[in-house]
């Protein structure tokens, strides 16, 4: 089914991650909170201070966690978690209007550049390790492993594959339904860019979406559904979808599952990845937003795994602590 990416980007947008913890909602072009109320207080009549968050459904699993944590240790503070996609998330960075972007890959010139214009400088943070994850629908009985050569034929631009038995003779004449993020999303682009081998490039013959979960829908109601996502949302639906072994080599004895210790191990190629939080460093001025994402940077790798993603090693902890800590004493 072929379906407009921008449309269908919108209309899905997704507030899932917000709804499972006690987050609060932002409507679109809500602005971030300018209270510098101390940790713990309320901005003005008993009001919370609020902490204005945007971008990445992967990275928005453990981002939500954290803030649950977070509300229940800082009462006076409340998270507005949207979830909109990476690019939306930076765009939005851009604008002034939120405090800190989820982001499934790191921030591009382009866009660190037009925070700059605007004044606004950007502190990177990694917080979490992911394997994004193709999986297929539960009734697919002939494909356990696939290479990425075979995975581009399906995705590039322009690709002639309309069924299984286009891309491997010995695979039934099942038609290929493809579902998977859309442009705005991180994984769409380091997905294109690892597979296809140019980031933004991809079939129009695929439905996109801004919400991971309407990806898992979408395999699990086809026979002949093929997706991706992190693979913190193949871990939840399990029950529903199954993911597939991946080769970076033209031999599928070689395909690696992706699981926690061959994400950490970076034996998951290519599609192993590591997931941000960029915050604006002018927002650490505040209290409350230094609190939380201190509490980010000591939580996030256990709520990381709880949600299904993979913790930083130490080093990497440490990476990350010690440039927030730097940014801090600026």
């Amino acid at each position: 089914m072929k379906v407009s990416r921008r449309v269908f980007q919108i209309c899905c947008t997704s507030v899932i991650a917000a709804l499972s913890c006690g987050c609060s909602i932002e409507e679109a072009g809500s602005g971030p909170g300018t209270s510098a109320a101390p940790t713990g207080s309320s901005a003005s009549g008993g009001d919370p201070t609020r902490i204005q968050i945007d971008g990445s459904s992967t990275v928005s699993k453990v981002t939500a966690a954290v803030a649950e944590q977070f509300e229940g240790t800082f009462p006076g503070v409340k998270v507005a978690l949207k979830v909109t996609g990476t690019g939306t998330g930076f765009k939005e960075m851009v604008a002034g209007r939120i405090d800190i972007a989820n982001a499934s890959r790191q921030v591009k010139d382009s866009e660190k550049t037009d925070c700059e214009k605007n004044g606004i400088e950007l502190l990177e943070l990694k917080v979490a390790l992911d394997g994004l994850t193709v999986c297929v629908n539960k009734d697919n009985d002939w494909c356990e492993a696939i290479t990425v050569a075979q995975l581009k034929s399906i995705w590039e631009p322009g690709s002639t594959k309309k069924s299984w038995k286009d891309v491997n003779p010995e695979w039934p004449d099942v038609p290929l339904v493809l579902f998977g993020a859309g442009e705005e999303s991180g994984t769409f682009d380091y997905f294109t860019e690892v597979i296809n081998g140019k980031e933004d490039q991809i079939t129009e013959n695929y439905s996109p979406s801004a919400d991971d979960n309407v990806t898992v829908t979408g395999v699990s109601g086809e026979k002949g559904g093929m997706g991706f996502f992190g693979c913190a949302y193949y871990f939840s639906n399990q029950d529903k979808v199954r993911a597939l072994r991946i080769s970076a080599s033209d031999n599928v004895a070689d395909a690696v599952a992706p699981a926690a210790d061959t994400v950490k191990s970076g034996q998951y190629t290519p599609l192993s990845r590591p997931l941000f939080i960029y915050v604006k460093k002018s927002a650490l001025a505040r209290q409350e937003v230094q609190d939380f994402v201190r509490f980010y940077l000591n939580e996030g790798s256990p709520q990381a795994e709880k949600v299904g993603y993979v913790g930083l090693s130490e080093e990497q902890l440490t990476s990350s602590r010690d440039a927030f800590e730097a940014a801090v004493k600026k």
